[in-house]
């Protein structure tokens, strides 16, 4: 009889991780991940390929892996994604590949994420990085930002063969996955690290303590530099508070600040980077980062509550995060809202108050709206909180940027199609356009972007 379970992928005892910052996934081995493979349907009309915002040939590479020609399977997916080992690793497969894999209708979906985590990690350990074919054209390309859309358009652009530098503006590459994403879910030197590595083996440039519209314009790029187009990718980095009474105390943080001062600054590794390790910590915020806020707490020694005004049907977290949140013993108080932050004498946080919400009639995305719940106020104790309600685009770019356009939500309007701006010969894409989304979504946009660029430089030289 076919086996209709999944190959189960080794992790860390939830006891056990819960006091480190190691990577609690271990991933397949060889044999686990043969054996995975395997139950692959090679489907001649792969539903899988189309649920992927970069469009893989999944059944591909499995086919690959099935044969053991594991480098073979690593070539196939380089043809479309620049950060195998990061999609691997933080891509929500259930939502997108995994959940149009046919396998999933009576059984469980091939680990579609887990085998392409085992082709990259097995690429990164033998080195392997797939070779530039086409000549170089000498036309100069800049790329704000070197997150996942930054790193992809530039590693497509750089296979095409043009010269491309990345300007960014912290002192290490690889913008939310080196300072959003904690090291237990993606680990830092082992893979962030190298993926960069490699783009710069290929013949990318990348200038860090760069700030676009302070150290030097877009138009100074192009007029003075001789670049022939620019392509923004800087992310959405400008937290998002709720408004209420106490926001100010100290110990309130945004997530975007905790996460970037443990990850950027390697606060979890006692470095002198000041972070607040606090006893009670309660995370505003269903999403993935605050899942990654609530357990970066409480590896940190603070019994942590994840507060939230939906229920746990409605959490925008992945199944697996929240999974992982509850195994190492995060408390979720759902349909709960803050109302005011309770601070001590001396200005410090030492509460939270919230209100009881029930779920009335979906609101304009077909979610349930909230609804309060008079009379149900009461506080919990706690003496730090990390607000985790999204982010915008940072107003830098667009206000230093003459003729670009942007919506009302501060992010930048392109052709969809082209990925150009109002502004000729400037692209943009991932968080900077749609606001905060996910990494797979960033590449997807940053791919866009390389393609309108091509277009755009070979229409010129016509």
């Amino acid at each position: 009889m076919e086996d209709m379970t999944r190959v189960k992928v080794r992790e860390q005892d939830p006891k056990v991780r819960a006091t480190n910052f190691e990577e609690v996934c271990l991933g397949y081995n060889e044999e686990e991940a043969v054996k995975e493979a395997s139950r692959c349907l090679e489907c001649k009309n792969p539903q899988c390929v189309s649920g992927c915002p970069v469009s893989i040939n999944i059944p591909g590479f499995i086919k690959k892996i099935k044969e053991r020609d594991f480098a073979g399977a690593y070539d196939v997916i380089s043809e479309s994604s620049a950060l195998p080992a990061v999609c691997g690793r933080v891509c929500p497969q259930e939502s997108q590949c995994e959940g149009k894999c046919i396998r999933g209708i009576k059984g469980e979906a091939v680990a579609i994420g887990k085998l392409e985590r085992f082709v990259a990690d097995y690429a990164l350990e033998h080195n392997l990085v797939k070779k530039v074919e086409a000549p170089k054209n000498g036309i100069k390309v800049a790329v704000v930002g070197s997150g996942p859309a930054g790193l992809t358009c530039a590693g497509d652009l750089i296979r095409a063969g043009f010269d491309v530098t990345i300007f960014e503006a912290l002192h290490e590459a690889g913008g939310v996955l080196v300072y959003g994403i904690p090291e237990f879910r993606l680990p830092k030197e082992k893979i962030v690290k190298k993926e960069v590595e490699k783009l710069k083996a290929l013949g990318v440039k990348i200038e860090t303590d760069v700030i676009i519209g302070k150290s030097v314009t877009i138009d100074e790029l192009m007029e003075k530099e001789g670049f022939s187009a620019v392509f923004i990718g800087s992310g959405a980095g400008l937290p998002k508070f709720m408004g209420i009474p106490g926001e100010n105390a100290k110990g309130v943080f945004s997530a975007n600040e905790y996460l970037t001062r443990n990850n950027l600054m390697k606060a979890y590794k006692d470095y002198k980077t000041p972070i607040m390790r606090g006893k009670n910590a309660v995370v505003v915020g269903g999403g993935n980062v605050a899942m990654d806020a609530a357990r970066t707490a409480l590896r940190l020694g603070a019994k942590t509550t994840i507060v939230y005004r939906r229920s746990e049907a409605e959490l925008p977290a992945r199944v697996e995060e929240v999974h992982h949140a509850k195994e190492e013993g995060i408390i979720f108080n759902l349909l709960t809202n803050p109302t005011e932050i309770l601070t001590d004498e001396n200005g410090f946080v030492r509460g939270i108050r919230c209100i009881r919400m029930e779920l009335g009639e979906p609101d304009e995305s077909g979610r349930r709206s909230p609804v309060e719940v008079k009379g149900s106020e009461f506080e919990i104790e706690c003496d730090m909180v990390i607000m985790s309600l999204g982010t915008s685009p940072n107003p830098l770019i667009s206000s230093s940027t003459p003729g670009l356009t942007i919506n009302k939500r501060k992010c930048i309007v392109i052709n969809e199609e082209s990925a150009m701006t109002e502004k000729d010969g400037v692209f943009a894409g991932g968080d900077a356009v749609t606001g905060a989304a996910t990494v797979i979504l960033a590449m997807g946009a940053g791919k866009t972007a390389a393609r309108g660029i091509m277009e755009y430089v070979n229409k010129r030289n016509q």
